[in-house]
């Protein structure tokens, strides 16, 4: 199993680590907030994390979705979080003329699930030299990732990150395979579990993508006793004000109690 560090933060190598922030940048003000409270809880747990957050939005159920303040607002916060709360964060690309830019903020890079066999922006953002973090399509089965992790390594990138985020069932709706993580991990890269996007329920709500929130600790506390290398949640003061998937956010007032679950879990399944 291949490890890496990111900034001072390991992935692989027996660490459960975790990526965390709200869906999309909000405002300069919110993402500070968010990521002081996040960095705090990690650092009462003991576990290491990456700030995640989105400056745009792209695939949305609607024209009329919220979308984020766009490339320049959104590294600019990111910058102001990295600086001033002094933790590592992630962003997603969207399109290859995006990551140069964003190279030179995030510390990784993250290819959006429907994207993730889009060559020219894998093999860009294999490229840019900055840790690769790709969520599997809904479309994909497992083993058919190996073309993913191929292609980021043929183009240079030794830091690539496999996400499973659900697979599409039916209408409106996913569902884990949980035989994903193993085969996924059997490529030689960790493997994170989205907990949060794997349950939403996608256009649910017509113009919006609906979620199962209440479902969060379960899936997670699952996950990480199946052996994932790391957890992403999307986490929110305040889900049902949030502009962008609110119903599958974890409230953060939930956070803390999850992670010290989850590090138990995680000792418990690792124990020699």
């Amino acid at each position: 199993m291949n490890s890496f560090n990111v900034e001072n933060v390991t992935f692989g190598g027996g660490n459960l680590t975790f990526i965390l922030g709200p869906c999309v940048v909000e405002s300069s003000q919110h993402a500070l907030f968010m990521a002081q409270e996040i960095k705090d809880i990690c650092n009462a747990v003991g576990v290491e994390f990456v700030y995640k957050s989105s400056f745009d939005k792209a695939n949305r159920s609607s024209i009329e979705s919220f979308r984020g303040g766009g490339l320049d607002f959104g590294l600019e916060v990111l910058a102001q979080v990295k600086a001033e709360i002094g933790v590592p964060v992630i962003t997603d690309v969207h399109e290859t003329w995006q990551v140069e830019r964003t190279a030179e903020v995030a510390d990784m890079l993250q290819i959006p699930a429907f994207l993730c066999r889009q060559t020219d922006l894998l093999v860009a953002s294999a490229k840019s030299g900055k840790a690769v973090n790709v969520k599997k399509g809904q479309f994909l089965a497992p083993w058919d990732a190996k073309n993913i992790v191929e292609k980021l390594q043929q183009a240079g990138s030794e830091k690539i990150l496999l996400t499973e985020r659900g697979a599409s069932f039916g209408y409106n709706n996913l569902v884990v395979d949980f035989k994903s993580f193993p085969i996924m991990r059997d490529f030689g890269v960790p493997v994170v579990f989205d907990v949060t996007h794997s349950l939403q329920l996608p256009g649910g709500l017509g113009k919006a993508t609906d979620g199962l929130g209440k479902y969060i600790e379960s899936f997670a506390r699952a996950g990480v006793a199946c052996g994932v290398d790391a957890v992403f949640m999307e986490v929110h003061d305040n889900p049902s004000k949030a502009p962008s998937d609110g119903p599958n956010q974890l409230p953060l007032n939930r956070l803390e109690k999850l992670l010290t679950k989850l590090k138990a879990i995680h000792e418990l399944v690792n124990e020699k």
